[in-house]
């Protein structure tokens, strides 16, 4: 590669837009694996106070705290809301989040799934660049190194660019955890093209988005970078997952040792999990 090619990757690197997106409670039309006959009546199941209280309490226990100990602290985190989210629970959700520049909250009516989530990314892209962008739900949770990492991809899969207008990274290994009262138990975990194990990254000329791709199906459509670096996610286990994937059937509570590891990675604190629980 010669200098001139070095410097331009090196310029795209350092003008890249990292942008991570959440589907908060959004009641979309489609996009669950659970059926509803209205938007109604999603909204009910979605904005019941118990399943409410747990989002909230993962959010805040996992998602939250692995995005505020970022090495890399150059990102959007977008959090798509339904425009009848309760005023409350918005107030709560502002909250949560008031000491972190990274996150615009957006209120949407309801919409097809993924529809909403792609005009909801480009309306916070930034032209002329290249744009980084990844799914992280409400009780899920990256490593701190999750977003230096992506940029770290980009420089090296540059040259991928000259025959494709988007490359994706999928992260192998994390974690399922399930928090508690207790603390945190985890189980070791290596899989393939997990939602929030997976970023794909957009020359400037394409308004393609992540949302545009089911996860399992990325490398379909695109060449996929995989990395089998340690502690890159974890995957939330709780009663009212969106999914019907038998995971998470061996998890261990977390020795004092292992809590300190934990937090060392993902930014999580198991003193503040089960303060968080008990409250």
């Amino acid at each position: 590669m010669t200098l001139r090619h070095r410097l331009r990757n090196f310029r795209a690197v350092l003008r890249s837009q990292v942008i991570g997106i959440c589907r908060f409670s959004y009641p979309a039309l489609g996009g669950f694996q659970r059926v509803h006959d209205t938007p109604e009546d999603r909204a009910a199941f979605l904005y019941a106070p118990e399943r409410l209280d747990e989002r909230f309490r993962l959010f805040e226990a996992f998602t939250l705290p692995s995005l505020r100990a970022q090495t890399d602290q150059n990102f959007t985190y977008l959090i798509v809301i339904g425009q009848d989210f309760p005023p409350e629970r918005l107030a709560q959700l502002k909250a949560l989040t008031k000491d972190m520049p990274q996150v615009v909250i957006q209120a949407h009516p309801p919409g097809r799934h993924r529809t909403v989530m792609a005009d909801a990314l480009n309306s916070v892209r930034k032209p002329g660049r290249f744009c980084i962008q990844f799914r992280l739900d409400d009780d899920d949770a990256v490593g701190v190194q999750f977003v230096a990492k992506l940029r770290r991809g980009l420089r090296h899969a540059y040259p991928m660019f000259l025959l494709s207008h988007l490359v994706a990274f999928n992260f192998t290994r994390g974690y399922y955890a399930r928090a508690g009262v207790n603390g945190i138990e985890t189980e070791p975990a290596k899989r393939l093209y997990l939602s929030m194990a997976i970023a794909i990254a957009f020359r400037p000329d394409t308004r393609l988005t992540v949302m545009n791709f089911g996860h399992h199906e990325v490398w379909e459509h695109m060449p996929t970078v995989t990395r089998i670096d340690p502690d890159m996610w974890v995957r939330g286990i709780n009663d009212h997952m969106d999914s019907r994937e038998p995971i998470g059937k061996s998890l261990e509570p977390l020795t004092p040792e292992n809590e300190a590891s934990f937090k060392a990675a993902f930014g999580i604190n198991a003193d503040e999990v089960r303060a968080i629980w008990r409250r």
